[in-house]
């Protein structure tokens, strides 16, 4: 089984070029960055929640998260201005391409009642976002050691200058879409 970026070099880059009509391969969309931000709203009242976020988004991501900060206070929400509120991580390089494979071939196949990806999370630029409801799809998660079900956003970021090339780049990598 070829790797993520085996597959990109050896089916996608070809692919595309025809497709597109790309006269120079560095003109080809690419992977630039992969982004996993999780919030944790219930850090506000309980700090150890976040620390169990971080360290199974670490688990996750193969990296350790960044812990972020409220920018601004919200009184309804009970949080003030530089509490921690949730976790991130960027992923480049070859651990981008080990975390892509995961999500397509292990995670997304184990959500309950999956017929695929809606091709919606566009953002014009040839970024795509993902929503997850559940840690838990990826199998390096414990399910006895979760205390919390929590989801996570993902943002996928190409340097594609349109959503059709990059939803055609992000089909070629095997991203199941709906449509």
């Amino acid at each position: 089984m070829p790797t993520m970026k085996e597959r990109y070099l050896g089916e996608a880059v070809p692919a595309l070029t025809k497709r597109f009509d790309y006269r120079n391969p560095m003109q080809v969309p690419k992977l630039e960055k992969i982004v996993i931000n999780m919030g944790v709203g219930d850090a506000v009242q309980n700090p150890k929640l976040l620390e169990s976020a971080v360290a199974e988004m670490g688990q996750i991501a193969g990296q350790r998260p960044v812990v972020t900060k409220a920018k601004r206070s919200i009184s309804t929400f009970k949080i003030r201005e530089g509490m921690s509120i949730g976790a991130k991580v960027t992923l480049r390089g070859q651990r981008m391409y080990d975390f892509l494979d995961r999500l397509v071939n292990v995670a997304l196949p184990r959500v309950r009642d999956f017929r695929g990806i809606s091709g919606k999370g566009f953002d014009g630029r040839g970024n795509f976002a993902l929503g997850l409801k559940e840690q838990l799809i990826f199998p390096e998660i414990d399910y006895d050691k979760v205390e919390k079900i929590r989801g996570m956003d993902i943002v996928i970021v190409t340097s594609a200058r349109s959503d059709e090339e990059a939803k055609e780049l992000l089909r070629l990598l095997g991203m199941p879409f709906r449509d």
